[in-house]
């Protein structure tokens, strides 16, 4: 039983192999508490909310234990499957018998709802049955599928149990049946079945699964269900040559095809994967990593169209960017794409749960006039349990291993024990990221001496050292994993330093929602202003580029490194009853004051008030540079 979220074990065309969740122990500040209060807390609410909105009770009565109409909306049950597979993950983790006997009872349910040919979704029972299949572009029965797939994946990799995992393969031998080759030429309106029949076919070895993931992927483009940009048909997969339509749905249908890739090493897709890799990072993206620009459609948008109030950037899809960018990680070992995992994890997708662990935004704007709350649950509500199993997944993405080493992806204090060379390595962390830049990694090999240990130089780095039982061991060149290969001994310590402090952020020109503005990194972290901090209406304020600071406050947020610095609070009381005037007419006067930053994904936490990622500059910028004002 290997615990691993994405295995890759066996792919031909994956450089890297994951770890399991179990192999892992954090030790840290950051994620450790985030794990127990996902088991203690976000977990068992959610369960009470998929229990008091119906969600499991729709199973109950396609089951025939209950009577009544099925509640909410026809593609629930995959809220049901994404808490199933995310407490799985938690309890490869850590044991909890509270929650294994929560995942029990639901499983059972689920089990219990199987018709007798292996169709398996709540909707489609009695008074639908003659319904199945019939609406393919907005039903989202294979969409429910694959979060059901991933699910039995989870159960059956963490504890070992096999009774979802055999529902899963009726269903899945039921969908190859009617869609498989020579069958109906369908898709589903919403990506999702393609990556968890490619984990299918990884787990139980049956290839009908990873070629019906091709065909899935293949037939887009052909207007089998309606062509439209948005159901991402409008064109032949590896003819994309931007992505846009439903964020999630694009990311998703990305990481199917990522996983296609590493199984097949097919170059046309590889290189689509590659052309919408670079249009979304290099046009597309929000600061955060955050992905979607239009409340229309929940879609990406047109290159440098990325709005702050009016940001969708659903937390779903931060969470599908993740995703996509560790699958492209596993394939290549390039450190560009564990970048962009780092991003979407710490910022646009951990924003989208509060401090508490049970409420939640399903929508996350870069600025704010103190309107926008998190809830505790959403009619549509796959948001919450989908940062839930990428919480989950935290453990199984620090590090990953190859033929020639261990790969250090992520940074956090724990301790991980990892298969290498024909035999294993002990790594001890020792650090306190995201706030300080300094990690120490001791190696403790058990059974091999010599292979490479990989530490990922994160691309935000200004500078970075390597140094080996205290001495230098060459320049570490940001964007890059930093190689140490050596004969090990029990005690080795690896030391990496970051220069991780306050940085400031500009866009490209075009992006005009940011013009004279900047953002604010520390280390991965982006930050926003918020009212709760600052004495002035944070939409009024000016930074001064000159003189940031990181300052540890560990009564603020649950701990933090806040970022503080000089500002000009602007005076509009000039502009009172106007929306125009001519240039240079309005006097606003402005003083100095001192203003407060914390990272983004902890803000709404407080009382309601003004937020703003993109701060006004005071000031100019150097020779040649962009005027600010």
């Amino acid at each position: 039983m290997r615990a691993v979220i994405v295995d890759t074990t066996s792919s031909p065309f994956a450089r890297l192999r994951p770890v399991p969740v179990s192999s892992v122990r954090l030790e840290d500040g950051f994620w450790a508490p985030r794990l127990e209060r996902l088991v203690k807390v976000t977990l068992p609410t959610q369960h009470e909310l998929l229990e008091e909105t119906g969600r499991i009770d729709n199973f109950r009565r396609a089951a025939g234990k209950l009577r009544g109409p099925f509640r909410g909306l026809y593609f629930n049950d995959s809220d049901v499957y994404k808490w199933v597979e995310a407490a799985q993950w938690a309890l490869a983790y850590a044991r909890d018998e509270g929650l294994k006997r929560l995942v029990d009872s639901v499983v059972a349910e689920i089990v219990a709802a199987q018709d007798a040919d292996g169709y398996l979704n709540t909707y489609f029972t009695f008074e639908r049955r003659g319904e199945r299949w019939t609406n393919l572009r907005d039903m989202h029965e294979m969409y429910c599928a694959g979060h059901l797939f991933q699910a039995a994946v989870a159960r059956a990799r963490s504890t070992g149990e096999t009774d979802l995992l055999a529902a899963a393969t009726r269903f899945a031998d039921h969908i190859y049946g009617v869609f498989g080759p020579g069958g109906r030429e369908g898709v589903d309106g919403h990506p999702e079945v393609e990556m968890a029949l490619v984990e299918l076919y990884r787990q139980v070895g049956r290839r009908e699964y990873l070629q019906l993931a091709q065909l899935l992927i293949e037939r887009r483009g052909r207007g089998l269900i309606g062509g439209s940009p948005y159901h991402l048909d409008h064109a032949p997969f590896k003819q994309l040559r931007e992505i846009t339509g439903h964020a999630v749905r694009a990311l998703y249908l990305c990481c199917g095809a990522a996983d296609v890739y590493m199984e097949t090493g097919d170059p046309e897709l590889w290189a689509a994967l590659d052309r919408l890799w670079h249009d979304l990072v290099e046009r597309k993206m929000y600061v955060t990593g955050g992905v979607g620009s239009r409340y229309e459609g929940e879609a990406i948008g047109d290159a440098y169209e990325l709005p702050n109030e009016r940001a969708y950037a659903e937390t779903c899809a931060a969470v599908a960017n993740a995703m996509w960018n560790w699958r492209m990680l596993l394939a290549t070992g390039a450190a560009e794409y564990a970048d962009v995992m780092e991003l979407a994890l710490y910022n646009g997708a951990l924003a989208g749960i509060s401090l508490s662990g049970d409420r939640y935004f399903y929508v996350n704007p870069l600025a704010d006039r103190g309107r926008h709350r998190r809830q505790r649950w959403f009619e549509c509500a796959c948001c919450p349990p989908n940062i839930a199993r990428l919480i989950a997944y935290v453990p199984g993405m620090l590090y990953a291993r190859s033929g020639e080493g261990v790969y250090v992806v992520l940074y956090a204090a724990s301790r991980a024990r990892v298969e290498v060379g024909g035999g294993a390595v002990e790594l001890v962390q020792r650090t306190r990221y995201p706030w300080e830049g300094v990690v120490e990694v001791e190696v403790r090999p058990e059974g091999v001496d010599e292979f490479s240990l990989y530490l990922r130089v994160p691309s935000w780095a200004r500078s970075a050292r390597v140094e080996v039982n205290g001495r230098g061991a060459g320049p570490a060149r940001p964007g890059s994993f930093f190689e140490v290969r050596r004969r090990w001994r029990e005690g080795d310590v690896v030391r990496l330093g970051l220069d991780m402090g306050p940085t400031l952020l500009e866009s490209h020109p075009w992006v005009s929602y940011n013009t004279c503005r900047a953002a604010i990194r520390y280390g991965p972290l982006i930050y926003c202003l918020e009212q709760a901090d600052n004495g002035h209406d944070v939409w009024s304020l000016a930074i001064v580029p000159e003189g940031l600071r990181a300052e540890w406050r560990p009564d603020l947020l649950g701990g933090v490194v806040a970022v503080r610095g000089r500002a000009l609070a602007l005076d509009l009381s000039g502009w009172a009853g106007k929306l125009y005037a001519p240039l240079g007419s309005v006097e606003v006067p402005a003083r100095e004051v001192e203003f407060t930053a914390v990272p983004y994904y902890a803000w709404g936490n407080r009382e309601p008030g003004p937020m703003v990622v993109w701060a006004r500059l005071a000031g100019r910028r150097g020779e040649g540079g962009q005027t600010l004002a």
